[in-house]
């Protein structure tokens, strides 16, 4: 099951990295060229909605106590696909002024400065992106290393805990084999103590017979 959802993993990689080229290419390209980009990133758009989709159902299929890792996978899967969209509406949207500009008829050099401040915005953006997702990498990171301290802890917790039981198992069998071993020495020594009176008894017995045979002659 893990299988399937790495396997959708790495597509889902593949497919983001060529989503964010081609974002930063709109607002580059210009004419047809851009309107056939910005049709080819929604397509792709769409795509990594469906494996999201697919990777979610399978994250449902894992085990509980295994789900920990990918579910926090998919957080950060579902973050990095609302940047991707939010990149590609502000892309959308300086492409839509672009196309305003062409229309309302605006001289070529206002349209190359604003070129240049949107790609200058976009980069920034861009920088400031790669930032925020390596901050929520590290984050993730830590949450994972945090889950997999507390599985080890509840390990160690059932073992102290088995192991104790084991001690009170040991404790009750040591006691009753001490009350076993009390009434087995109560009874050896009142066997002897009978063994005593018994013997006393036979030679006292045995000492009148030969009193009385010896006074009797």
């Amino acid at each position: 099951m893990s299988s399937d959802f790495e396997s959708y993993e790495q597509d889902f990689a593949v497919l983001t990295a060529e989503i964010t080229g081609r974002i930063g290419k709109v607002p580059k390209l210009v004419g047809d060229d851009k309107k056939q980009m910005v049709a080819n990133v929604e397509k792709q758009l769409e795509e990594a909605r469906e494996l999201l989709e697919q990777m979610e159902l399978e994250v449902r299929e894992i085990p509980p106590q295994s789900r920990g890792m990918y579910s926090s996978r998919m957080r950060s899967y579902k973050q990095e696909m609302g940047k991707l969209e939010a990149d590609f509406k502000r892309s959308r949207i300086a492409y839509s002024d672009e196309v305003r500009n062409e229309l309302l008829g605006d001289d070529g050099n206002s349209s190359e400065n604003q070129r240049a401040h949107l790609l200058d915005n976009t980069e920034r953006l861009e920088r400031s992106s790669r930032r925020l997702e390596a901050g929520y990498q590290i984050a993730v990171e830590t949450e994972q290393i945090g889950q997999e301290m507390l599985e080890n802890l509840s390990h160690d917790r059932e073992k102290i805990q088995r192991a104790r039981e084991r001690l009170r198992e040991t404790d009750a069998n040591l006691g009753k084999s001490s009350r076993i071993l009390t009434g087995m020495l109560r009874r050896i020594i009142q066997n002897r103590i009978l063994i005593v009176v018994l013997a006393v008894i036979i030679i006292l017995t045995t000492a009148m017979a030969i009193y009385f045979s010896v006074k009797g002659h």
